[in-house]
């Protein structure tokens, strides 16, 4: 089915859906907002005409629309956990829309015959309530949730969220694992639109780019509606921004903060202004963040192998000997790195009428990443290089001594403005949205146009390595691998020679256009029950490019002969927390290497290097047409069926390089290569909700989700390297994959603001994508991404979070948060290098245990709390074997954060993360061979928070 059909077929819907709108043209319609005693706005409350059957949820910004009401006098009631329930009568007139604003006042609490108000945690309140309301199975936390945890971005916060874990870029969580569904499977939308991309080889969005201050709640849906995107295989996350507030209203926030690997210090501020005018009609919010962060880490990294060849005279006839695995290449790693994340953001929405309402959304964020690194490695000289008395192996078959190659190199940036000779990486996220919504009658609609843009930019990107080779000792610890140099003289930095200089730049820019109109008429397919009919179409044009380029320099003197010859510093530190064996030892100076004018042609020859960037360079254009149809249905009182299809049409144009090297290495040359695919997908789906009792809650869910190939993947690249008789494709053929999901959840609320649930999940997946080794005709090694056959995920959730109000004295302070994922997962069809089935494995990235939990003391004036977050080993990539399988290994991250309240308006916190100085650590085939060990060390913020409301 293309564009044009969907299109049309929604064409004839809407005319359907107009004739039908005229025969209840005479009714009227009741339109709000539900807020809370400081007028802010109450997502999720229940709004019911008990009389008509007429029940809604307010919405993220707490707004409602009851339509389709006959003229009369009728009682409207509104629920809400933690809070008082609100009933008062309502006049409907004929063809009217009677606008009002609900305010509902806390519950009081009796403990002990002593009244206690405002015990509820507001946020937790919000949540719950929204979570509660919903027609799908949904994780939801809010701003105030979030505030109460020690996280700075989004992607700390979401990791809290039952089944979600997240991979670590320096410390910060950045790609979210939903359901053990790697980060390319997973959807992440602002406000409803895609968000896009700033990094080039996948479609990961960085959660921590984003601010935990800019956004006012956090949407995770793991079982998505017709009128969702659908690639969304794992769930799909929606971070919805802060809205306009009912009156004045000012935040802001100040702190520091010390990371203590470097001891150097951490700034961050906030700033929320926003009011509505006195006739209500306009409203508006402005509000920014701030942080920023000098800290880094201690990093090794290591590869293994298996096998061991050399040179018995003849180097086109290599021997092989019988070794035990033994590390190849082994590395001490010092990273030095500054991160500044700034946002803003400016909202506004206008009335214009009770029935017609305006709205703009807008939000810049920008993060620079700072980094210098400094890296010593040592690399076994084999095959060719080596000859058979060079070496030495025990009786026992490990390796004992044998000749290496050591470098030293900076990865750094030129001097001056905003580089400060480190690698700057610069990635920008913007998303500017304007809506709107309206009630014409019985038709409700809303439309969005939005424009977003997300880039990462890496200019002159300078690197430097110095070479030496001498023989060492092996000390055979697959836990702490190291070479030490059999004379310390010979391994002397000072003697190390130049090998190389490069200066590299990189752009990655992708582009959204999303346009989409919902419309939603009443229609009831079961007397006396109220139903819905709601449809739409969206559009999403995307267009992804990057381009870069790499130029190696030599110098014509001999002033950087030798890494003595040049100003150097040492970077060892005796408390490198990855082992105090792991002594770095001395570089090029950074302002030396900064410094150097490499465009002066009388000190340095230039040499382009196309075969370091042009098959990494495309662009691609795809544009997704969709368009959708649901029905909402009560059946009874207890008792609903959300169900419809979605169907997404697909094309992409991609533009890619074709690259070949002759036998000895040298490049031949270059083409364009381009190709064009477009596939359908036909996605149904069914939600049942069962209201056993009004606070316990069955869900069940029967749903189709689809992830279209990463890029790079589908872009039609070519790289020929005859001298190493390596092949790598990329595959315009790829097909999505596809899955089929069931759910199932149990959900009990207790009235004190609190939820107990329980479910499983269970994922058929299709065509999962894994990257291919294989062997052609001329004996060539084959890389290519290939479309697996399939997999499965089978899982269990559980929840619990509470205050436990019920215990006496100061006991009933606490509260409680749990919550544990188990999954196991099959895969079928990955074949190894050799091209046969490997027979059943994990699917990539899928974690079997995941576990959140923290425990909370608050008063009136204090509020303490300590949060535990455990993510367990999963294979993270596939190698040819499973000997060169990469696992990423399991994490437990303790925090720690406190808050005092001195005044209504003015708070103190404080926050200490990673109290067990937990590494990013990955290993390859078995646990014990450690393939990269990372320590980011303990941070501490502290700051002052003022509210006036």
């Amino acid at each position: 089915m293309k564009k044009q059909t969907i299109l049309n077929w929604l064409a004839v819907t809407v005319i359907l859906l107009f004739a039908t709108h005229g025969t209840v043209a005479q009714n009227g319609s009741l339109k709000g907002k539900v807020i809370d005693e400081h007028n802010f706005s109450l997502p999720g409350a229940k709004v019911m005409i008990e009389s008509l059957r007429k029940e809604v949820s307010s919405d993220f910004d707490g707004s409602f629309s009851i339509i389709s009401l006959p003229k009369g006098n009728y009682v409207l009631k509104v629920t809400y956990l933690g809070y008082q329930d609100y009933e008062a009568s309502v006049i409907i007139e004929e063809s009217k829309t009677l606008n009002l604003t609900i305010q509902l006042n806390p519950e009081k609490l009796i403990l002990n015959e002593v009244e206690i108000e405002g015990y509820r945690n507001d946020g937790q309140a919000k949540a719950l309530n929204n979570q509660k309301n919903k027609d799908n199975i949904t994780n939801i936390i809010s701003t105030d949730q979030i505030g109460k945890f020690p996280d700075s971005n989004i992607g700390d916060a979401v990791k809290r969220v039952p089944g979600i874990t997240m991979q670590v870029d320096q410390g910060e969580a950045r790609n979210i694992i939903v359901r053990g569904l790697s980060p390319q499977l997973n959807s992440v939308t602002l406000n409803g639109s895609r968000i896009p991309s700033a990094e080039g080889d996948n479609r990961n969005v960085q959660m921590d780019l984003i601010p935990t201050d800019m956004i006012q709640t956090v949407e995770v849906n793991k079982a998505v509606t017709p009128d969702m995107d659908a690639d969304a295989l794992g769930g799909s996350v929606n971070l919805i921004t802060k809205t306009s507030p009912q009156k004045f209203r000012l935040s802001t926030t100040l702190g520091s903060g010390i990371s203590f690997i470097t001891d150097k210090r951490i700034l961050n501020g906030s700033f929320l202004l926003g009011n509505r005018t006195k006739n209500g009609k306009l409203g508006w919010l402005v509000s920014t963040s701030f942080n920023d962060r000098a800290f880094g880490s201690d990093n090794i990294e290591a590869e293994w192998e298996d096998e061991f060849e050399y040179n018995n005279g003849d180097p086109d006839n290599l021997e092989e000997v019988d070794v035990n695995p033994y590390v190849k290449q082994v590395e001490a790693r010092e990273y030095r790195i500054q991160r500044i994340r700034r946002s803003f953001s400016a909202n506004l929405d206008y009335k214009l009428d009770n029935a017609n309402t305006l709205y703009f959304k807008s939000i810049y964020n920008w993060r620079d990443d700072r980094e210098q690194r400094f890296a010593f490695g040592q690399e076994i000289l084999d095959g060719e290089d080596i000859n058979s008395g060079d070496f030495s192996v025990g009786a026992n078959g490990n390796l004992l001594s044998f000749p290496i190659k050591a470098t030293r190199e900076n990865k750094q940036g030129i001097s001056g403005g905003r580089h400060k000779n480190t690698r700057l990486e610069d990635q920008r996220m913007q998303n500017y949205s304007l809506g709107g919504n309206h009630l014409i009658n019985n038709l409700q609609l809303d439309w969005l146009a939005s424009y977003a843009i997300a880039s990462e930019d890496k200019e002159h990107e300078r690197y430097v390595a110095y070479k030496s080779e001498y023989n060492i000792n092996y000390n055979n610890d697959s836990e702490n691998p190291w070479f030490t140099p059999v004379n310390e003289s010979d391994a002397d930095y000072r003697d190390f020679e130049f090998d190389e200089l490069t200066d590299e730049s990189k752009h990655t820019e992708e582009k959204d256009i999303n346009l989409l109109v919902n419309l939603q008429i009443p229609a009831s397919l079961v007397s006396n029950q109220y139903g819905n009919l709601k449809f739409g179409i969206k559009t999403r044009l995307k267009d992804k490019n990057r381009n870069g380029s790499f130029t190696e320099y030599s110098p014509l003197g001999s002033e950087m002969d030798t890494l003595g010859d040049i100003p150097t510093t040492n970077y060892s530190d005796s408390d490198f927390l990855a082992g105090s064996q792991y002594q770095v030892g001395s570089f090029a100076n950074p302002n030396y290497i900064g410094n150097l004018d490499l465009n002066n042609s009388t000190l340095f020859e230039a040499e382009d290097k196309p075969e370091e960037y042009i098959t990494a360079n495309f662009n691609v254009k795809e544009n997704v047409f969709a368009g959708y149809a649901m029905i909402n249905q009560k059946i009874s009182e207890i008792f609903s069926v959300l169900t419809g299809i979605r169907i997404e049409n697909t094309t992409i144009d991609s533009k890619g390089n074709q690259v070949v090297f002759d036998e000895d290495g040298e490049f031949e040359g270059t083409n364009k290569l381009n190709d064009k695919n477009s596939y359908t997908n036909f996605l149904p789906s069914v939600h049942f909700k069962y209201n056993a009792t009004p606070n316990t809650i069955l869900r069940a869910a029967w749903t189709n989700t689809l992830a279209r190939p990463n890029y790079i993947d589908l872009v039609p690249y070519r790289e020929i390297n005859r001298e190493e008789e390596e092949i790598y494709l990329g595959n315009p053929d790829l097909t999505p994959t596809t899955s089929m999901n069931f759910d199932f959840m149990a959900e009990h609320y207790f009235k004190s603001v609190g939820i107990v649930s329980g479910g499983l999940f269970y994922k058929r997946i299709n065509d999962f994508i894994y990257k291919f080794q294989s062997e052609n005709t001329d004996g060539y090694d084959v890389f290519k991404p290939m479309n697996g056959d399939n997999a499965s995920v089978l899982g269990a959730e559980f929840s619990f979070q509470r205050r436990l109000d019920f215990l006496p004295g100061f006991a009933k302070n606490f509260s409680v948060y749990v919550n544990y994922t188990y999954l196991t997962s099959k895969a079928k069809g990955i074949r190894n290098e050799d091209g046969e089935v490997r027979g059943d494995m994990d699917l990539p990235q899928a974690t079997p245990n995941i576990f959140n939990s923290s425990i909370n003391y608050s008063t009136k004036r204090f509020n303490l709390r300590l949060s535990g977050n455990f993510s367990d080993a999963y294979l993270d990539e596939l190698g040819g074997r499973d000997f060169e399988d990469r696992y990423y290994d399991k994490q437990f991250f303790l925090d720690f954060n406190a808050n005092v309240t001195f005044s209504k308006n003015l708070s103190f916190y404080l926050n200490l993360n990673n109290l067990t100085n937990q590494p990013l650590r990955y290993y390859q085939g078995t646990n014990s061979r450690v393939s990269q060990l990372e320590y980011y060390g303990k941070t501490l913020n502290l700051g002052l928070k003022y509210d006036l409301y």
